[in-house]
């Protein structure tokens, strides 16, 4: 395994690993090889010593964290902003509602809102779908 340290046309920096210089050279000559930032698929290697599998590992840099936490933060706000845009808030009756929705007791639809977890527990205990939105900290603009 080699790890490449990649950059966009758009000058997001980034690694990624291959099993070899070939594989990232066919990959990236399919248009395989896209920004985890952007998407963009105009990548290039960035000059390195390239890593191999076996040699000292080295973490990840300040840098490379700071931007995969504001990745990571910037997709749980789109989950989270998607559910609130298109499902319907059901409050403290979330777990009543997601069981008389799976039991066909109630129009089908999608559905947001608050459990415990015990309440959540007997509902996958019972196949019944459910998940936990992304809990985002407080935003600083609405700060006092």
């Amino acid at each position: 395994m080699i790890r490449y340290a990649l950059s966009c046309d758009h000058d997001h920096g980034f690694e990624a690993w291959f099993a070899s210089s070939s594989d990232y050279d066919d990959q990236a000559a399919r248009g395989l090889v896209e920004c985890p930032f952007c998407g963009s698929t105009g990548v290039r290697k960035q000059v390195m010593a390239p890593a191999v599998a076996g040699t000292k590992k080295a973490g990840p840099t300040p840098d490379a964290m700071k931007q995969m936490q504001a990745m990571m933060m910037q997709a749980a706000r789109q989950v989270r902003e998607h559910v609130e845009q298109n499902f319907d808030y059901v409050g403290d009756a979330f777990a009543r509602e997601a069981r008389d929705i799976h039991e066909g007791r109630s129009e089908k639809r999608e559905i947001y809102g608050e459990a415990t977890p015990a309440d959540v527990k007997k509902l996958k205990d019972d196949g019944v779908p459910c998940a936990a939105l992304p809990s985002l900290p407080p935003d600083p603009k609405k700060a006092n």
